[in-house]
């Protein structure tokens, strides 16, 4: 049996309360970034990563799973189901897209550059390209 050291001073060890405990949680699960609840807790990044990385870990996790049953029984309520909570989960959770239909997605019109790159192909004297094409005469000599 050893017999315990003397403490060589300093700063006593942290000792987290429930109390602690819950802060931390709820300001993870509110999405709060690590140094601000390192702030608000006044403790430093690594003391709070040791001591609350459970709480850091399910906060956010328990939040977005509270916040998906509630959006879940308002999208399929029996009686006056939310749509927009319907269309929010279809987009969030099965891969909705805007102006989708079904499993066959609308393709987008093409853009600027893109239209662009095309008329570039088919460049000719007689086009808004002509002035770009080698040997064709200057647009201040036409």
């Amino acid at each position: 049996m050893t017999a315990k050291r003397p403490s060589k001073g300093g700063r006593p060890p942290y000792e987290p309360t429930e109390r602690d405990r819950q802060q931390v949680k709820a300001l993870a699960a509110m999405g709060a970034e690590m140094f601000e609840i390192a702030v608000v807790m006044q403790l430093s990044e690594p003391t709070l990563r040791k001591y609350f990385a459970m709480e850091i870990a399910t906060g956010g996790i328990e939040a977005n799973a509270k916040v998906a049953q509630s959006l879940f029984k308002q999208a399929t309520a029996a009686v006056k189901p939310n749509v927009t909570a319907g269309i929010f989960w279809m987009k969030a959770r099965a891969g909705w897209r805007d102006g989708s239909r079904g499993s066959a997605e609308l393709e987008e019109p093409p853009g600027k550059k893109a239209i662009a790159r095309e008329e570039a192909k088919t460049a000719a004297i007689g086009t808004d390209w002509e002035e770009l094409l080698p040997g064709a005469p200057p647009a201040s000599l036409q």
